[in-house]
């Protein structure tokens, strides 16, 4: 056989590497409005536009220094939050954006110079508050802190004493410290802020968690963690952890598949749990393979995700809905059309394509012209 000379398609280095036109869409919590990150002077920022109404969108941040990566609804559809380090630092801090006052400016929430956000959680227990670690006081150690979204205002709830890595804040107040143990185990253990003292809860072996315990969720009612486990397995299951008695209970596995915690190297990927936005019940488990498999753990999702995966043949990337559960906006993995999103209705059955990041790009040239294709002889060698 022979090789047929041919010039072979190329893509400009620009095409290849330059910035997405739309990406990282999410939906607003009253499901009318969405928000995605896109150009404004040759930086990612955030724009917000109806969802139903062809009105103009508009750009929320307006940061022409650096890239905006990273923003949060909140549960008052006048606030929008965004996280941003200055001058590439790595020191994060939160803005607040007045979306009900286009010309009032960002607000930094975390207003302390060379301190630098960690954890960033809004409170589904507690609307308009969020939980954050901040290292103001010490640069080693990340103090945890209660913010006031409207206000500002931010409560200690615990300062560091130094060896915790993180912490958990149950809605009635209770503190769980995860800290290293002497021998390099996982220990999960309740703070008692006044007494200074420690009840251990559990200790996970560190030889299986390397990078820490993934996924690590606190469960709606406080009573319990969500985590990834393979305790006498070879494979990573969801499991709960009581908080009360250390015991893990299984949730969920994959017969063949560990839970997905990509997203613990790479924070730009989803986590493996898939949780109301209303309450912050689970609803589904990641898990990965060749592909990506989604566990739906409510009927209702179940019949919501099967409708999502009809939408592409990609894998189902970020998920967002509004506060019904009824409207989505949906992104997926895909080789040939990367970050495709759509919208649907699970209400009225209504889906639509939202944009495509990279729409120069051409998705249906899956392989080489046919004029590059390897020439077979007629009959074989002599």
């Amino acid at each position: 056989m022979s090789a047929i000379p041919c010039e072979v398609p190329r893509l400009a280095v620009e095409d290849l590497f330059g910035a997405p036109v739309r990406a990282g869409a999410s939906i607003s919590p009253d499901g009318t409005r969405v928000a995605y990150l896109a150009p404004w002077r040759e930086r990612l920022n955030v724009w917000v536009e109806s969802i139903d109404a062809d009105g103009e969108a508009r750009c929320v941040t307006a940061d022409d220094n650096r890239s905006v990566h990273v923003y949060h609804w909140t549960d008052d559809p006048r606030w929008l939050l965004y996280e941003q380090d200055g001058d590439g630092g790595e020191n994060w801090h939160v803005f607040r954006v007045d979306l009900g006052d286009p010309e009032a400016p960002a607000v930094d929430l975390t207003p302390f110079p060379g301190a630098r956000l960690m954890g960033f959680e809004p409170l589904v227990s507690r609307p308009g508050k969020a939980i954050l670690g901040l290292n103001r006081r010490e640069p080693t150690e990340f103090d945890l802190y209660e913010l006031d979204i409207a206000t500002g205002e931010l409560t200690t709830l615990v300062e560091n004493p130094g060896p915790v890595l993180g912490w958990l804040c149950t809605p009635g107040g209770d503190l769980y410290a995860a800290t290293l143990t002497a021998n390099g185990d996982m220990q999960l253990a309740q703070w008692d802020s006044g007494a200074g003292k420690t009840r251990p809860v559990a200790t996970v072996d560190g030889t299986d968690c390397p990078l820490g315990i993934h996924p690590f969720q606190l469960t709606p009612d406080g009573t319990g963690v969500w985590m990834g486990s393979n305790r006498g397995s070879d494979r990573t299951r969801l499991v709960r952890l009581d908080l009360a008695t250390g015991a893990e209970t299984e949730v969920d596995s994959h017969p063949v598949f560990d839970l997905d915690t990509r997203y613990a190297v790479f924070p730009t990927l989803p986590s493996p749990l898939i949780r109301n936005r209303s309450t912050g019940e689970l609803t589904g488990a990641r898990y990965l393979g060749e592909r990506q498999v989604i566990h739906p753990l409510d009927p209702h999702f179940a019949d919501v995700l099967e409708n999502l995966e009809k939408l592409s043949d990609g894998d189902l990337a970020a998920l967002s809905s509004d506060a019904s559960g009824q409207r989505w906006v949906i992104s997926f993995t895909h080789d040939r059309d990367s970050g495709v999103t759509h919208y649907y209705d699970h209400f009225t059955g209504e889906s639509r394509l939202l944009f495509r990041p990279f729409p120069y790009l051409d998705r249906h040239d899956r392989s080489a012209s046919p004029s590059c294709r390897t020439r077979w002889p007629s009959s074989p060698p002599g």
